[in-house]
């Protein structure tokens, strides 16, 4: 069925593909914050196990809005490991770091999703489309927002 919102098949598809790849940036991240705050350990357990439970709880939901966006583009939302790994530059976590070097790697993440929201948010096709340009600012408010949290707690 065809979409007829006011925005053009080219400017969804640019748009589309920049949600997708926000979309596998921010599962990404909240699979890495989830497996810090299920692993940390150290003198500061308490503080990042809580700080590392509010960020992903605020990433599952985040990921549902930027899939529903997709959607409501008219394209399918990527859902799979395999379609994340491709789309995604977050780096994986595959060990158990340190408490600092979690905070180190968290920190790159969000400036990663940071730089590319700021990159499709800056598209002449994102100027089509108020409501993704809306999501943009708000993932990026909430991104710089425990960026500065994280650059905060290394010193």
């Amino acid at each position: 069925m065809s979409i007829n919102i006011g925005i053009n098949s080219d400017n969804r598809e640019v748009i589309v593909e920049g949600l997708s790849r926000l979309l596998a940036d921010s599962y990404t991240l909240y699979l890495k914050t989830h497996n810090y705050h299920w692993n940390v350990t150290g003198p500061m357990f308490t503080a990042l196990h809580t700080l590392f439970e509010e960020q992903y709880t605020e990433l599952a939901t985040a990921v549902d809005v930027i899939a529903e966006r997709i959607r409501a583009l008219g394209e399918f939302a990527p859902g799979s490991y395999k379609a994340f790994a491709k789309l995604t530059a977050i780096k994986e976590e595959n060990d158990v770091p340190d408490a600092e070097t979690m905070l180190k790697n968290l920190l790159n993440s969000h400036e990663v999703i940071i730089r590319h929201a700021r990159e499709l948010l800056q598209t002449e096709a994102i100027d089509t489309d108020e409501v993704s340009g809306d999501l943009l600012t708000q993932r990026m408010e909430f991104h710089e927002k425990n960026a500065w949290m994280l650059r905060s707690m290394l010193g």
